[in-house]
């Protein structure tokens, strides 16, 4: 089960490697969407608050939205206890963190604002797209995505700086899937 949860997770990355060369062919690079090791503490540091202003009123949401049945009750990890899991989990959400910010913000907003759309446009795409794929979890689940999306997409915009963007969603993902199962019980 591990080999075959490590390679679905391996292959996540085949859409990033696709975006490295379609940026390539324009001359762009991780530097041009905001990726580099200058300045990375920083960059980090600006991570983690950025995925506490998203991740705590994000908490609040989801449990007034099941409380008021608008949400679906999300099991962010469906691996069984095994000395792996943890591992597995956090590589899943460095792998959601990497596929989804460059693509759905570095890569689109490249090719967005190529195209001459207005900067609200370009934000707008991004974020709901963002909450689109994310409907499994319900309409609170979207109206959360969107709303992060929304953070993230003007945060990039003012900065385009994708690091702080990707060690917010992987702080968000890696807090959701390994520490929800350990209060997953005091949940409604």
């Amino acid at each position: 089960d591990a080999t075959y949860q490590l390679l679905r997770l391996t292959l996540s990355f085949a859409p990033v490697a696709l975006v490295l060369y379609l940026l390539g062919l324009t001359g762009n690079t991780w530097q041009a969407i905001g990726v580099s090791r200058l300045r990375l503490w920083p960059a980090v540091g600006r991570g983690w608050l950025l995925a506490a202003a998203i991740g705590i009123p994000g908490i609040g949401l989801y449990l007034v939205s099941r409380a008021l049945g608008l949400s679906a009750k999300i099991i962010a990890s469906d691996l069984q206890s095994h000395w792996w899991s943890t591992a597995v989990l956090l590589i899943a959400a460095a792998s959601a963190s990497i596929v989804e910010e460059t693509i759905v913000v570095g890569y689109l907003f490249d090719r967005l604002e190529r195209a001459a759309l207005k900067p609200a446009t370009v934000i707008l795409i991004s974020a709901v797209l963002r909450a689109s794929y994310h409907l499994y979890q319900g309409f609170g689940g979207f109206v959360g995505n969107l709303v992060m999306g929304l953070v993230f997409a003007i945060f990039y915009r003012r900065t385009r700086n994708l690091t702080p963007l990707l060690t917010a969603h992987f702080l968000l993902d890696a807090f959701s899937f390994v520490g929800y199962p350990l209060v997953a019980h005091l949940l409604p």
